[in-house]
C-alpha cells in the first residue's frame, strides 16, 4: 500500500504514542510510559512522542495570547489536521485493512476531539475562534461519515472471514453466496451456547471505533450502522432455518398441513434464536460498546428487534386463527415453546430499550393460553351441536365417543402444560381439584348427555340400553390407565362402571326376562302361564325373533361381549333345564315328549355363543 505520505518512521512512533494513550489513565501516567520508552530507542523522545506537543504546548499557553494569537494557533492545528484526514479520506482501500493506518486515523481523530475541547472555552468571548471551531466541526463529520464506513466495512469483512460451513442438504440445493451477502452461522444442533458473532480481532477495533463515537455523541449513529449490518445476518438466518416472512392474514389462509409444518419450524427457529442467535448478538454489541451500556442495549435492540417481531407475531397469529379442535396440539407446542423460551426473554430484554420485547413476549404467551381454552371451549361446541337424529346401526361406538375420548386422552399427555393453561381460570375450580380437572369432568358430562339423547332415537328399549353399554363401557376403559384417568379420579370411574352394569342389567330385564318369564313354574310343578306346551311355541318364537335382532346388534368391546353372553346363559339354561324337567314328566308331554322340544340346552346355550352381537364390530375399538 501507498506510504500517503508517512514514512515507516512515522508511524512506528504513532504505533508507540497510541499504546502510551492506551494505557496511561491519566496524564502523569502517560507520561510516565514515554519516558520508558525513551529509554530503549532515542525515536521515542517525549518531543515526539507526546501527541501533539506544539499543540498542546500552544493550548496551554492560549490564556496568556491575545486572541488573535489563539485563532492563529487553532487555525494552524485545523489546517495540519484537515491535511492529514484529507489523505485517509482520499483512501482508494479501506483504512482499516492496515493496521498502521487505522492506528494513526485514530490519533488525528483523538487530536481533534482533544483540539477541540481546549479552544471551546474561547468561543464564548472570541467570534473567530467559534467560526474555526465550526470549521472543526464539519471536519468532525467528515471524520465521522468515514468511520461509519469503516465501521461497517469492518462488520462485513469480519462476517466474510469466518468459514461457515452448512448442512449439505441446505447448501446444495441453496447454492453459492453472491458477493456482499451476509453469510450465516455454522448450523449447530447445541441450542444453549454462544458463538462469537464475529472474530474477536475485528471485534476489538469495533470498539477502538464505537468508543470515539459514543464519546462525540455519535453512538446512535455507530449503533445504526452496526443494528443494520447483524439485522441482515438475523433476517438471513431465520430464512436459512426455514422460517417465512408471514403476516397475520397469510398465516390464517394458511392451509391446516402447511400451517402444522410452518409451526414445527417454527419452535425450532424460535429456540435456536433465543438461545444461540439472540444472546450471540448481546454478546458482540457488549463488547463493541464495552463502557457504554446504553449504546449497546440500543444496538442490542435494534439488531434483534424485527427478528424478535417477526417470530412473535407469527405466534399471535396462530393464537387468533381458527380454534377448531384439530388444532389444540400444535398451539400447544407454540405455548410450551413460549413458556420455556420466557427465561431467556427476561435475561435478554430487560433493558430499558428492549423491556417492550419482553412485555410483549410474555402477552402473546398469555394470549396463546386464552387460545388453547378456547378450543376446548369449541370441542364442548362441537359435541353439544353433534346432531342426535341419525342412530349408529347395532347400537355400536358412536364416532364423537371415540373421537372425544381418544382426543382426550392425547391431550392430556401434556398434562402439566395444561394444568398451567387452565389456572387462569380459577374461578372455575372447585375445592381441592384443578382447574383442568374441572374442565375434563365438564366435558365427559356433557359427552354423556349427547349420548343419552342419542339413545333415545332406539325405539328399542334394549338397542338402546347396548347403545349406552358400549359406549359407557370405551369410556371407562379409555379413562382407565391415563392421565385422563388421574384427572377424573378413581371415584369418577367406579360410578362409570356402575352405570355401564346398570345398563347390561337394563338390556336383560327388557329383553330376556321375558323369555325366562315363560320358562316359569310353581312349587307344584304348575305352568304359571298356561299350558307346557302352548309355553313351549311361545319360547321357540321368542329366542329365534331375539337371536334374529340381535345378531345384527353390535358389542364393541370383547370381554363385555362375553361376559353378557356369560351371564345370559347362567340365567336361561337353568330356568329351561328345568322347564323341560317338569314338562316330561307332566300328563301333557305324552309318550313322546322330545317332539315338543325342538332345542336342547346344549342347543340353546351354542346359538346365543355362536350367532348373538354377531354384528361387524372389527376395527370398532381405536
Amino acid at each position: 500500500m501507498a506510504e500517503n505520505n508517512i514514512n515507516g518512521e512515522e508511524k512506528l512512533i504513532a504505533v508507540a504514542r497510541e499504546i502510551a494513550k492506551s494505557l496511561g489513565h491519566s496524564n502523569s501516567m502517560t507520561d510516565d510510559i514515554i519516558d520508558i520508552f525513551s529509554t530503549f530507542d532515542g525515536r521515542f523522545s517525549r518531543d515526539k512522542l507526546s501527541p501533539s506537543s506544539d499543540m498542546l504546548q500552544a493550548s496551554r499557553t492560549i490564556s496568556d495570547k491575545k486572541p488573535s494569537s489563539a485563532v492563529a494557533t487553532l487555525e494552524e492545528c485545523l489546517t495540519s489536521l484537515e491535511l492529514q484526514i484529507s489523505q485517509y479520506l482520499s483512501f482508494d482501500q479501506p483504512i482499516w485493512s492496515n493496521s498502521s493506518d487505522s492506528c494513526a486515523f485514530l490519533e488525528v481523530f483523538d487530536e481533534l476531539i482533544g483540539t477541540m475541547r481546549e479552544f471551546s472555552p474561547l468561543a464564548r468571548d472570541n467570534k473567530a475562534v467559534g467560526v474555526e471551531l465550526d470549521r472543526a466541526e464539519d471536519l468532525l463529520q467528515s471524520v465521522i461519515f468515514k468511520m461509519k464506513e469503516e465501521f461497517r466495512g469492518l462488520i462485513r469483512r469480519g462476517s466474510d472471514s469466518f468459514d461457515l460451513s452448512r448442512e449439505s442438504s441446505d447448501s446444495d440445493s441453496e447454492g453459492n453466496y453472491d458477493d456482499g451477502e451476509i453469510p450465516v452461522a455454522h448450523p449447530v444442533t447445541d441450542f444453549n451456547i454462544v458463538i462469537d458473532a464475529l472474530p474477536s480481532a475485528t471485534t476489538n477495533e469495533l470498539h477502538e471505533i464505537a468508543k470515539r463515537m459514543v464519546a462525540v455523541n455519535y453512538g446512535r449513529e455507530c449503533s445504526h450502522v452496526c443494528s443494520a449490518c447483524r439485522r441482515e445476518f438475523l433476517e438471513e438466518s431465520l430464512s436459512r432455518l426455514g422460517l417465512q416472512k408471514l403476516s397475520t392474514d397469510e398465516v390464517q389462509k394458511l392451509p391446516w398441513p402447511e400451517l402444522e409444518d410452518e409451526i414445527e419450524r417454527w419452535c425450532k427457529s424460535a429456540d435456536f434464536s433465543l438461545r444461540v442467535l439472540f444472546p450471540s448478538e448481546r454478546r458482540l454489541c457488549g463488547r463493541i460498546f464495552s463502557g457504554y451500556p446504553s449504546a449497546s442495549d440500543f444496538a442490542f435492540m435494534e439488531v434483534c428487534r424485527g427478528s424478535v417481531i417477526q417470530l412473535l407475531n407469527f405466534a399471535d397469529a396462530v393464537a387468533i386463527s381458527s380454534r377448531s379442535p384439530e388444532r389444540l396440539f400444535k398451539v400447544l407446542d407454540i405455548y410450551e415453546t413460549l413458556r420455556d423460551l420466557l427465561p431467556e426473554f427476561e435475561i435478554l430484554f430487560s433493558d430499558q430499550f428492549c423491556v417492550f420485547l419482553r412485555n410483549e413476549a410474555l402477552a402473546i404467551w398469555k394470549r396463546v393460553g386464552e387460545a388453547i381454552r378456547g378450543i376446548f371451549m369449541e370441542l364442548e361446541n362441537s359435541i353439544r351441536r353433534d346432531p342426535a337424529k341419525v342412530p349408529v346401526p347395532g347400537g355400536g361406538l358412536h364416532p364423537i365417543t371415540r373421537y372425544v375420548m381418544n382426543y382426550l386422552r392425547a391431550a392430556c399427555q401434556s398434562r402439566q402444560t395444561l394444568e398451567q393453561v387452565f389456572e387462569e381460570e380459577r374461578e372455575r375450580a372447585m375445592s381441592g381439584i384443578s382447574s383442568l380437572s374441572v374442565q375434563m369432568v365438564w366435558i365427559m358430562e356433557l359427552l354423556e348427555s349427547n349420548l343419552e339423547a342419542k339413545s333415545k332415537v332406539y325405539k328399542d328399549p334394549a338397542l338402546s340400553s347396548v347403545f349406552m353399554m358400549n359406549n359407557g363401557r370405551y369410556i371407562v376403559q379409555k379413562v382407565k390407565g391415563s392421565e385422563l384417568g388421574l384427572l377424573l379420579g378413581e371415584d369418577w370411574i367406579r360410578k362409570h362402571n356402575v352405570k355401564v352394569r346398570q345398563f347390561r342389567v337394563n338390556y336383560q330385564r327388557s329383553t330376556w326376562n321375558k323369555v325366562i318369564t315363560i320358562l316359569k313354574v310353581d312349587n307344584g310343578g304348575n305352568n304359571l302361564n298356561g299350558g307346557m306346551k302352548e309355553r313351549f311355541k311361545m319360547f321357540n318364537s321368542y329366542f329365534e325373533e331375539i337371536l334374529k335382532i340381535q345378531s345384527l346388534w353390535i358389542v364393541s368391546d370383547d370381554q363385555l361381549r362375553e361376559d353378557l353372553k356369560t351371564a345370559l346363559i347362567q340365567n336361561l339354561l337353568p330356568a329351561y333345564r328345568n322347564f323341560i324337567g317338569m314338562f316330561q314328566s307332566s300328563p301333557e308331554a305324552g309318550r313322546n315328549p322330545e317332539k315338543h322340544i325342538k332345542l336342547s340346552v346344549e342347543d340353546i346355550e351354542a346359538r346365543i355363543n355362536n350367532e348373538l352381537f354377531r354384528g361387524n364390530s372389527s376395527g370398532s375399538r381405536r
